[in-house]
């Protein structure tokens, strides 16, 4: 390594204004957080006895490992991605052994007064080898076998979050199909195919399993009578009916049998098919109220009622975006999610502009995980898709969530830094 190479992260190489945004998002956070548990017998930032104090330390260490990570060379993430891999797969398996159970999830392992989440970093550690994967093949045409490969580097990870059982962050990495479809290995009809089974899925969840098919076979009987003429398309549309059928029927039985009851009680509050505004519906509800509570300007900073009064349950982590509703209102939320757009506009941008694939494997590997959490949260919070609890990026509450957001991000800033170069 040379001497310049050795200093590239404090010249103009480093994106300075996505180091801006991180930073920006960092400080909002630690000033929500200590909105949402604002403790008058301990109101400085820095007491270390609460929430916010702790969090103040977590800031602090992710600038030492963003500064850590800009200083490693850029190809020790290639090179030693399987072994943070296989580090990652031993933590969810000790995690299953000896960790400790929180809200229903035995996702964390105790480390004195420190609690660490594992499958936060499992991401990272599922973007790098997926990247390193997914690029050693990027001179060969894509084939079966290789999504078949790249998929199972991110389902083994998935399984064993699964076993928590920890929903929300195993569904993160599903997130991770768009690489393989900017990387040509899924076209834009399986992407198509894809969104309408997800549409199916939620109708087969809002209606019974009957009426939905009902609705297919009219649709299919629609579809059959414009081919009339055309035997080859009239047999696709038969086994296409006969394969949705099924997956009603799959979809129906996997919410009846495999989800815990408590998660299909808030599938059904969102679908609007129960109301428990006292019981499951309580946390959205206070949620929806607090944010609503805000209106334009918000109620300005630690004069949220909701929030001084510990209406919304986790509003320090999963629900802080109800301390930014409430206290900085309409506007506020706005700027909130305008830094993020910006964010994810940028990483991408970043990742287009790379000249190795893996480093742009990479970054839209970063860009998927992180707008996975930032749509989910944010619409958990407003109602609008169901609570699955996972953090809001770099503000929520937490050292794992924080850590590994920023060596996600920082170690895509590492490769942009160094793109003139070989990764």
């Amino acid at each position: 390594m040379t001497n310049h190479s050795k200093h590239r992260f404090f010249s103009g190489d480093v994106d300075w204004l996505t180091v801006l945004l991180w930073f920006s998002l960092c400080i909002i956070g630690w000033f929500n957080i200590h909105a949402a548990v604002f403790d008058a017998d301990s109101p400085s930032l820095f007491n270390l006895d609460t929430n916010y104090g702790k969090q103040s330390i977590y800031i602090f260490s992710a600038m030492v490992i963003a500064v850590a990570i800009l200083i490693v060379d850029a190809k020790f993430y290639s090179s030693f991605s399987p072994i943070l891999y296989g580090i990652t797969i031993l933590l969810l398996i000790t995690v299953l052994i000896v960790g400790r159970n929180v809200g229903g999830n035995q996702a964390w392992i105790p480390i004195g007064s420190f609690r660490l989440q594992p499958s936060e970093f499992a991401k990272l550690a599922t973007c790098l080898l997926l990247a390193r994967y997914l690029s050693s093949q990027s001179t060969k045409s894509p084939t079966l076998k290789n999504l078949f490969l790249g998929a199972v580097i991110i389902l083994l990870p998935v399984m064993l979050v699964m076993m928590q059982p920890d929903t929300g962050s195993a569904l993160a990495f599903f997130s991770l199909v768009f690489v393989f479809y900017r990387e040509g290995y899924i076209s834009g009809p399986w992407m198509l195919f894809g969104a309408l089974a997800i549409l199916l899925f939620v109708l087969a969840l809002a209606f019974t399993s009957w009426m939905v098919i009902l609705l297919l076979a009219i649709i299919s009987g629609l579809a059959v009578y414009y081919f009339r003429k055309k035997i080859k398309i009239i047999i696709n549309i038969a086994i296409l009916f006969v394969i949705s059928a099924v997956y009603v029927f799959c979809v129906d039985f996997a919410y009846n049998n495999i989800l815990q009851s408590h998660q299909r009680d808030r599938i059904s509050l969102i679908l609007g098919q129960m109301d428990d505004p006292k019981g499951i519906g309580y946390q959205l509800n206070q949620s929806k109220i607090a944010i609503g509570s805000g209106q334009f300007w918000g109620k300005g900073y630690l004069h949220g009622t909701q929030t001084k009064y510990n209406f919304v349950p986790d509003q320090s982590t999963d629900f802080i975006f109800c301390t930014i509703g409430e206290e900085w209102g309409f506007l506020g939320c706005m700027v909130v999610i305008g830094i993020y757009l910006t964010l994810l506009l940028r990483i991408v941008n970043i990742a287009e502009r790379q000249r190795t694939s893996f480093a742009r494997i990479y970054a839209y590997g970063v860009a998927c995980i992180l707008f996975f959490h930032f749509a989910i949260n944010i619409g958990m919070t407003i109602g609008i898709v169901p609570i699955i609890g996972i953090p809001l990026p770099f503000i929520s509450y937490g050292g794992s969530s924080l850590w590994s957001f920023t060596m996600l991000l920082f170690i895509m800033l590492k490769f942009d830094s160094n793109r003139k170069g070989i990764v």
